[in-house]
C-alpha cells in the first residue's frame, strides 16, 4: 500500500497539546478539504470532516492532543516549575527537551536529592536558558503548554516519534477517508482533550448522534525485554479491541470486525489492555448507547517522546477501516 508517510511526519511534529489543538486541525482540514462534502468544527475544538450518504451514521475518531506539561510557577532565578498535562510518567521526565508553542525549547532537570525516594514532580523543573523571573516572563507565561521534542525517524519498515499517540489515529482516518467507497453517512471527527478525558469525543458524539463508532488509536505491545505478558506485537497486524479500561467491546462488534478482516485477508490481533482507554470509552456511553469499536496500532514506548510502531500494522489498519466503512450494513 502506498502511503504518504512523509504527512505523517509533518503531523507528528505540530504542536498540539491537550486544550491547543488548532494547529493540527487546520493541517488536517487542508489535507482533507478535497474528500468531504462540509467541515466544521464545535465549541470545544473538534474537527468534523463529514461526507454525506444514506444509510447509517458512522463515527470515526480520532484525537488530535498530545500529552505535554503546564508551566505553574516561575522562580526568581527564571526556572520553571510545571504540572502534566496527560499521562506524563514523571520518573522518565529527567534530561528531556519540551518546546513551546513560540518554538522556545527547554530542558528538565532535578534538584538534587537526599534519597532514591524524595524523587517527586515538585523536585523537577524546567530550565529554558534565562537568568531571571523578568527575563522567562519574556517568553513563557503562567498556564502555558510544552510537549515533548521527539524527531520523525522513518528506519524502513519501522517508525519512531512522539506524538504517534494519536496522530498515527488522525493519519489512519485521514487515508481511510480518501479511499472509501462507503455510502454511509460518514463523520470523521478529529477530537480533542482525549489525553485528559475524552472530552471532545463526549461532546460530539451527543451532538451527532451515529448509529456506529469505531475509534482509532495506539496501544501498548508485550514484545520488549521483561513486558507485561501481552498478546501483542508489532508487525503482526491491527488491534481488534476487546477490552480497556473505558470499555468492553460488545460480542457483535468484535466477532463483525474479525469477520471482515478475516474475509479481506487482513492481519489483526486480540487487544487486551488492562488500563487506559480511547475515544470510544466515552462515545459508547453516549445518549442511550453507541455501538463502538476500537481499531488499535500497536506502539512501543507509549507516553514517550519516542513512541515506535510498524508500518504493516498501519497498513492493515487503513484497509480494515476501509473495509468496516463498506460494510457496515452487516453489523
Amino acid at each position: 500500500m502506498d502511503l504518504d508517510y512523509t504527512m505523517l511526519g509533518q503531523l507528528t511534529q505540530i504542536f498540539g497539546p491537550s486544550g491547543s489543538e488548532e494547529r493540527v486541525a487546520e493541517f488536517i482540514a487542508t489535507q482533507l478539504r478535497p474528500y468531504c462534502d462540509e467541515l466544521k468544527s464545535d465549541t470545544l475544538g473538534n474537527l468534523m470532516v463529514l461526507r454525506h450518504g444514506t444509510g447509517k451514521k458512522i463515527m470515526v475518531a480520532a484525537h488530535m492532543d498530545e500529552i505535554g506539561l503546564m508551566i505553574t510557577h516561575i522562580d526568581k532565578e527564571g526556572f520553571l516549575r510545571f504540572t502534566p498535562l496527560g499521562g506524563v510518567r514523571i520518573p522518565n521526565l529527567v534530561g528531556h527537551r519540551v518546546k513551546f508553542s513560540t518554538g522556545r525549547v527547554g530542558m528538565i532537570g532535578i534538584e538534587k536529592l537526599e534519597k532514591p525516594s524524595d524523587f517527586k514532580l515538585d523536585k523537577l523543573y524546567l530550565d529554558i536558558g534565562v537568568s531571571s523571573r523578568e527575563e522567562a516572563e519574556q517568553v513563557v507565561h503562567i498556564g502555558e503548554t510544552a510537549v515533548f521534542v521527539g524527531d520523525f525517524v522513518d528506519s524502513g519498515t519501522r517508525i519512531i516519534s512522539k506524538t504517534l499517540d494519536d496522530r498515527i489515529g488522525c493519519f489512519i482516518a485521514m487515508e481511510a477517508l480518501k479511499r472509501t467507497k462507503s455510502t454511509h453517512e460518514l463523520a470523521f471527527v478529529f477530537t480533542v482533550q482525549e489525553e485528559i478525558g475524552t472530552r471532545g469525543a463526549k461532546t460530539a458524539a451527543y451532538a451527532l448522534e451515529p448509529d456506529l463508532a469505531i475509534a482509532v488509536d495506539v496501544t501498548a505491545t508485550g514484545d520488549t525485554p521483561k513486558a507485561h505478558p501481552m498478546s501483542v506485537e508489532l508487525g503482526l497486524g491491527v488491534g481488534i479491541k476487546v477490552l480497556d479500561h473505558s470499555m468492553i467491546t460488545s460480542p457483535q462488534v468484535k466477532r463483525w470486525m474479525a469477520l471482515v478482516a478475516t474475509e479481506n485477508r487482513i492481519p489483526f490481533q486480540w487487544e487486551v489492555l488492562e488500563y487506559g482507554g480511547t475515544d470510544s470509552g466515552a462515545i459508547h456511553l453516549s445518549r442511550g448507547g453507541v455501538p463502538s469499536g476500537v481499531l488499535s496500532v500497536p506502539t512501543r514506548y507509549v507516553h514517550s517522546p519516542a513512541e515506535m510502531l510498524d508500518k504493516r500494522d498501519v497498513e492493515s489498519a487503513v484497509n480494515l477501516l476501509v473495509a468496516l466503512l463498506e460494510r457496515a450494513t452487516e453489523l
